[in-house]
């Protein structure tokens, strides 16, 4: 009898899903929803809320269509993994409804919040402790919410993190896992419990959290009612829990210290698993617990995030792109023009405060531009050049850290499909950049297997598949080097302009 895994990644553009054979882990079919992507909310500059009810409107609509063309019994599903956009606050009360929309993790507003918290507990404490300033991760949006909407807090019951809002959908349970809240800078690596002192410094009760269970195990089973919304059948162990970024790296089999994953979708982002907790002084990198970090074997993943990466080329493709052209277009356009994109220049950080600049916001900056030169094709390079420059500018970061980087492993369904943004990052950072077929709802679905202990390892569960491709360093004569440091000097004057 054929058993088979099934994996969901709720990111915060679409809803991805895909199921897999568990014996071959081959790849049975993938599929998203919606088309277009899902709408933000903002209410002010620097705010970004989504409706969680969407997420799992549009989760079951993904499972439907998953299996829509396919003959498969549902009994036969043996467990189902989630992946979710990290950083984000959900709160319900206590009939487990949503209290307000989910403040989601580009949204800027704790940014004052979590940096006085980092100042008054005290800086050394906090990266020690917890590896990170509070920031603007979930626990200083918590706060905003208890500082500004004091109403609709006295009727919290729980906070949650994205995944967990996904999981209490199907399983009626509310939990979270370590490296949940690692990444709500809620997790002491010191005393390896939840971070009392946390806590105590912005008044929340412990009652507050969900209780934790563990990364792979049984998180809860379907529901009869979310089972009938997904297609499927009451019963179906949900196994396996992750954010974006770890199960990214792990899904690109990135689990062992020295491995490094990167991804480019909406944020862009660079994971490099390390086995003892460190951190970076200025707080611009972050560290979390890994899918597998455990007290007696550490597992770290450092994580450089560019809040403005595949967004502002989103935005490019939608506002000055023509009616039609697709990314493809856009990069056979951007092969007649040459490195440096003749002069024109654009810093991608408009998507909110930006963690590897300390949490400024200096949003985008179109730098040079020449009305009787400069062409749509030079606006597409530009961009593509921006975001790969800053992805540089942070991998430059974990090099200071004492992190190598040789090899980048990366997915096939971002903007490391493109070959001039590729191509830009390996010759910049002298890193083989080796593509991987492969996706965050897959790797959940293979992870969900060793969650449900079909495999007997992690490691048997990852994938097996080969390099689809790779780019080699080629600096070509220099001109990448000279586009970078024209480009970080403009970065560096406005850094300059702010501080002032």
């Amino acid at each position: 009898m054929s058993s088979y895994l099934l994996g969901f990644d709720v990111g915060s553009s679409s809803v991805k899903a895909a199921l897999v054979d568990a014996s071959t882990k081959e790849i049975l079919r993938t599929t998203f929803y919606p088309r277009t992507e899902m709408d933000v909310i903002s209410r002010q500059t620097g705010w970004a809320e989504q409706q969680p009810e969407v997420w799992w409107e549009n989760l079951c609509f993904a499972s439907q269509r998953l299996f829509s063309k396919l003959e498969i019994d549902p009994k036969d599903i043996i467990s189902i993994g989630i992946s979710y956009q990290m950083h984000g606050l959900v709160l319900v009360d206590k009939d487990n409804h949503v209290v307000r929309p989910a403040i989601i993790w580009s949204d800027s507003r704790g940014v004052e919040i979590g940096n006085k918290a980092f100042n008054d507990i005290g800086k050394k404490k906090c990266l020690e402790h917890l590896l990170n300033s509070p920031g603007n991760f979930t626990i200083s949006k918590l706060k905003w919410v208890f500082d500004n909407e004091p109403e609709l807090f006295a009727r919290v019951k729980k906070f949650m993190l994205p995944g967990d809002y996904i999981n209490m959908r199907m399983t009626g349970n509310i939990n979270t896992t370590v490296s949940g809240l690692s990444e709500a800078i809620l997790w002491d690596f010191k005393t390896n419990d939840v971070a009392d002192f946390v806590l105590e410094y912005f008044g929340f009760d412990k009652s507050l959290v969900p209780d934790i269970v563990a990364t792979f195990s049984e998180h809860g089973k379907l529901t009869r009612e979310a089972a009938g919304m997904m297609g499927l059948i009451e019963g179906i162990p949900v196994t396996y829990r992750a954010g974006d970024q770890p199960n990214n790296a792990m899904s690109l089999n990135a689990t062992k210290p020295g491995e490094i994953a990167a991804t480019g979708g909406t944020s862009g982002v660079v994971y490099a698993v390390v086995n003892e907790p460190i951190h970076d002084e200025l707080s611009r990198v972050n560290g979390f617990a890994h899918v597998n970090h455990t007290c007696d074997a550490p597992r770290i993943g450092i994580l450089l995030c560019i809040n403005g990466a595949g967004s502002q080329y989103s935005w490019m493709k939608n506002q000055i792109a023509r009616d039609g052209t697709s990314y493809e277009d856009m990069e056979r356009m951007i092969s007649a023009v040459p490195v440096n994109s003749e002069g024109l220049r654009i810093l991608p950080f408009g998507n909110g405060a930006e963690r590897v600049l300390q949490n400024k916001e200096l949003g985008s900056h179109v730098i040079n531009l020449q009305f009787n030169r400069h062409k749509r094709a030079h606006f597409y390079r530009a961009a593509l050049e921006g975001i790969a420059f800053s992805f540089v500018y942070g991998i430059e970061i974990l090099k200071e850290m004492n992190i190598p980087i040789s090899v980048i492993r990366v997915g096939d369904d971002n903007l490391f499909r493109s070959a001039v943004f590729a191509s830009t990052v390996a010759a910049l950072t002298d890193c083989k950049i080796e593509v991987i077929e492969t996706s965050g709802a897959v790797g959940a679905a293979r992870a969900s297997g060793y969650g449900v202990q079909y495999y007997e390892s992690l490691e048997c569960s990852l994938s097996t598949e080969e390099i689809k491709k790779s780019y080699q360093a080629n600096n070509l004569n220099g001109e990448y080097k000279r586009a970078y440091e024209l480009w970080k000097s403009d970065l560096k004057k406005l850094i300059a302009e702010d501080n002032a």
